[in-house]
């Protein structure tokens, strides 16, 4: 068996999707997604350009081999474009293998380690009141744990809340240029303690919470917020701050107990290995598309188990379906899992190009049982909706400086 073919769709079912198609002389075919929010077009071309002209030929079962030659037989190593580009190939090499032993990937992998996956929804509000009453139809939908973000008084948008749009996919589809949002760290302290108070009165211990501050605060900031949620328990704080400079973590590390969160945006190993071998975290966020696919994500969460570090994958809606079923597999069958962030499979438009078997019961996810990665590309559907530039906001201070969004 090689492989005989590659193609790279771009397609915009109310956001964009880059979309890998690895083929072999044999007829089997693997899937990939190489979605870079706000940057679709670069990691299409560098697919196409540079990937596809060196694999053609190549064994696709040699999925290691293929990895490291993607990674190391480059020079300008790393960056969101590269890995994205390597991890929809990834993806799509264990799909092949899958479907050639005629087994579902989480079985390659090692097996089951849990029955189903466990998710954490969102609640989103335009009050604190509104968010409440949205975990609250969270929790009684079966999920035991929810995100709580709520609108800041007196700014004009906040992350996280959806406003007058019906889902995440209208709320961050298409953009021609960034929309700006204004941030202010002092509105944001007066909101936070007391949404958390009122969640802790309303529910007591029905369910677990969890918050996103989206890298706006510097690292004394951090800690101190996490020092003000400490008496509320709660699952963990993602994306406190920016830590470029891992060393961030260790100050805020020593001033809260609050359990740490952060990785979204990381590529490798190398972005987090400091935090992890460290213990500055306690959950570590990378993204199958974002991070060298499958195998780059064991790589991950192997060296995170040494040191008590859990896995929490990024779920956000900029990860196509084949992302999702990619975590999936990985989340069933790694030993030190914790949770699974889920927005939902997407509007009609989506679920009508990603096609898939993947059942949400009680709050949990029971993975598919089908060969490979259990997920089906509607070419044709996905042709109907064209790519459109879209770009995710910019953040500045009430000053007018730029800030972290």
């Amino acid at each position: 068996m090689i492989i005989q073919d590659i193609k790279v769709f771009v397609t915009n079912p109310g956001r964009n999707f880059v979309t890998v198609k690895v083929i072999t002389d044999e007829g089997v075919y693997g899937l990939g997604d190489a979605t870079v929010n706000g940057r679709e077009m670069a990691v299409a071309t560098y697919l196409e350009e540079h990937v596809k002209p060196c694999l053609i030929g190549r064994d696709p079962h040699k999925i290691e081999d293929i990895w490291q030659y993607l990674y190391m037989g480059v020079y300008w190593r790393r960056g969101p474009i590269t890995m994205a580009a390597i991890a929809a190939i990834d993806m799509a090499l264990w799909d092949i293998k899958g479907k050639v032993a005629g087994l579902p990937v989480y079985q390659l992998l090692g097996g089951k380690c849990r029955d189903g996956v466990t998710l954490y929804a969102h609640a989103n509000g335009e009050t604190i009141e509104d968010t409440l009453d949205k975990a609250a139809q969270c929790i009684e939908q079966g999920f035991s744990a929810v995100r709580l973000q709520s609108a800041i008084p007196g700014l004009s948008e906040t992350y996280g809340v959806l406003g007058d749009k019906k889902d995440y996919f209208e709320l961050q589809g298409n953009r021609p240029l960034p929309p700006e949002q204004d941030w202010s760290t002092s509105k944001y302290f007066d909101l936070v303690p007391e949404l958390f108070a009122k969640a802790k009165e309303r529910f007591g211990n029905k369910a677990k919470f969890l918050h996103d501050t989206h890298s706006r605060l510097t690292p004394i900031e951090s800690a101190k917020l996490g020092k003000m949620l400490e008496p509320y328990n709660l699952m963990f704080l993602e994306d406190a701050s920016i830590a470029e400079n891992q060393e961030n973590y260790k100050l805020i590390r020593h001033h809260t107990t609050t359990p740490l969160a952060l990785g979204e945006t990381y590529n490798t190993i190398w972005d987090c290995k400091d935090l992890i071998q460290n213990q500055w975290i306690d959950y570590i966020r990378s993204a199958a598309t974002h991070a060298g696919g499958i195998t780059g994500m064991k790589k991950i969460a192997d060296f995170a188990a040494v040191y008590n570090v859990r896995t929490a994958p990024h779920g956000a809606p900029d990860l196509s379906p084949i992302c999702f079923a990619a975590h999936m597999h990985l989340n069933i069958s790694t030993h030190n899992f914790g949770i699974q962030e889920f927005v939902g499979f997407g509007n009609e438009e989506c679920q009508s190009i990603f096609k898939h078997d993947m059942k949400l019961e009680n709050g949990m996810i029971l993975v598919s049982d089908a060969p490979g990665l259990g997920v089906e590309f509607d070419e044709q559907e996905a042709a109907k909706y064209e790519y459109k530039r879209s770009y995710l906001p910019v953040s500045r201070l009430e000053d007018g400086t730029l800030w972290h969004w």
